[in-house]
């Protein structure tokens, strides 16, 4: 018996992680509907619903949040999609993520952390659910 990953088994993975940047909701949706494991993640920690939720593309993020994704899991750098979502600024993510559940004090940084150190101050104030200063 051997440990070594089977090839189509990676290349599988490659496709899948290739169409979580691309934003491909249809692939990511029919792969996961048959079995992929929502959570998948690379050699870095990076999920799936991490790579689209960088990437900007809210509608793969909502299709993987409603087929099972943790909002939730951190990367091998402790950082979540939610986070990554603050840092790049895409608000149609930041509102999939919360929809599906992120918590904004996950992570290291956590979302609230990175909102604060780019001075991203509405987004603190929603975190902490309060209004909005203004």
């Amino acid at each position: 018996m051997t440990d070594t990953p089977d090839a189509d088994v990676i290349a599988l993975a490659g496709r899948l992680f290739d169409a979580a940047r691309a934003g491909d909701s249809v692939t990511l949706a029919s792969y996961v509907d048959a079995g992929a494991p929502a959570d998948l993640t690379n050699d870095r920690g990076d999920t799936l619903l991490m790579l689209a939720a960088y990437h900007g593309h809210a509608v793969a993020v909502t299709a993987l949040l409603e087929r099972g994704a943790d909002p939730n899991r951190a990367n091998d750098r402790g950082q979540t999609p939610l986070a990554g979502a603050v840092f790049k600024g895409n608000d149609d993510v930041l509102d999939a993520l919360l929809a599906g559940g992120a918590d904004p004090s996950a992570g290291t940084p956590s979302a609230v952390d990175t909102a604060r150190m780019f001075e991203k101050a509405a987004l603190v104030a929603r975190f902490e659910g309060r209004p909005e200063a203004g």
